[in-house]
């Protein structure tokens, strides 16, 4: 028979595959989730893109026309209306949405369902993204990672004047990491009037849990974190180890 000490180690052993397993199926329900909802998003990204490049070509055919327009408006001195028709313009070219190709299926589907959203908004979007995998990363963590990251940004911008409203994302391979940068535009020091970002919305205790799982997701692959202000733009960047 065996002995107390026995039976609580294969217990413990049963309970750290059960876990481990529990794990594993997580995770491959989420990616099985994930491969439904890409499947679905490759199809509206394919109709996107197709009118896209329809309404480029379009613009394209008709760009020597508005030219001519402004030049007749320009030679009468009718700067009123060359501004006006010129604003028009560039309008259109505003609402035309540009579709993110990285490579990565997962980056891919998160980038554009969040800048699409942040566009929506009338926030600026600036990004220089690399074809970087994340391997390392569970797919539910890298998700979480880059979603909180920048729906934290778009809410931040949000909260700005919508002419100042800018958010920047920049992805990169750098001395050994793969890096995510994301910043905002800010008008006031944020770290200067809160350093520990405690959350001062009535739910905190959900809203504040955003940073601290940020770390949480950073340090269980070994990376770092920075956050710290820039010319005046709130900077959160992560470091994951390749």
């Amino acid at each position: 028979m065996k002995s107390k000490k026995e039976l609580r180690q294969e217990l413990d052993s049963l309970n750290q595959k059960y876990i481990a397993l529990f794990e594993k199926e997580a995770e491959l329900r989420y990616q099985f989730e994930m491969l439904k909802d890409e499947s679905e998003e490759i199809h509206k990204q394919d109709n996107e893109i197709r009118e896209l490049h329809k309404n480029a070509r379009q613009l394209k055919h008709d760009m020597k026309n508005h030219l001519m327009v402004i030049a007749s408006y320009l030679n009468d001195e009718d700067y009123v209306q060359a501004k006006a028709y010129t604003s028009e313009l560039l309008d259109k070219f505003n609402t035309m949405h540009s579709y993110i190709e990285t490579g990565n299926s997962l980056l891919n589907h998160i980038l554009n369902e969040k800048l699409s959203y942040a566009k929506s908004k009338g926030i600026a979007v600036k990004a220089e993204i690399e074809n970087l995998s994340f391997a390392k990363m569970k797919s539910m963590d890298f998700s979480a990672l880059l979603s909180n990251m920048l729906d934290n940004a778009i809410e931040a911008c949000e909260k700005e004047e919508s002419d100042k409203a800018l958010m920047q994302i920049i992805i990169c391979r750098s001395r050994g990491y793969e890096t995510i940068c994301v910043k905002n535009r800010i008008t006031d020091s944020v770290l200067g009037a809160n350093p520990e970002l405690e959350s001062t919305k009535e739910d905190k205790e959900i809203h504040g849990m955003g940073i601290q799982k940020m770390k949480s997701i950073v340090e269980e692959y070994g990376g770092m974190y920075d956050i710290y202000e820039e010319d005046s733009f709130f900077c959160v960047k992560v470091f994951i180890p390749q």
